[in-house]
């Protein structure tokens, strides 16, 4: 059996996505660093004056993640993926580990991302206040 195109697998993505009941998918931006060891996604939504960061459920996005990251051909392997849905549209762009411009630290490249998409908006992290955090099925 013969698995699905990156197409497909990137159309999934995009209704996981959509799939948030409480902000629209326009302008949804998903960063994750992936590699078989190791999958650290983060999901954003745009809510006007500021960035929301929604927490996804590792379960759901590490199978697909680790779909995509299997799906590429050749010797060299992309170590982060950023997919934004825009103007109705999905943009993916592939960082790999030997890119010039990418910074040893995760943090600070989740922030580059952040400021390449959405420029100086705040983010809003949910509270960690009361034991826990809110989790949101993404």
């Amino acid at each position: 059996m013969e698995g699905r195109t990156t197409e497909q697998i990137l159309a999934e993505i995009g209704q996981m996505l959509a799939a948030d009941p409480e902000y629209p998918v326009e302008n949804s931006l998903l960063q994750a660093e992936v590699d078989p060891e190791m999958i650290s996604p983060s999901v954003y939504k745009d809510a006007g004056d500021h960035i929301m960061y929604r927490s996804p459920d590792l379960d759901r996005w590490s199978d697909i993640l680790l779909e995509l990251w299997y799906a590429q051909s050749g010797k060299s392997r992309w170590s982060e993926v950023e997919y934004l849905i825009r103007n109705g549209r999905f943009e993916v762009a592939y960082i790999y580990p030997d890119d010039v411009d990418r910074s040893d630290s995760m943090k600070e490249r989740r922030e580059q991302a952040l400021r390449r998409y959405y420029g100086d908006k705040p983010v809003r992290y949910p509270s960690w206040d009361g034991g826990g955090y809110p989790k949101y099925d993404l």
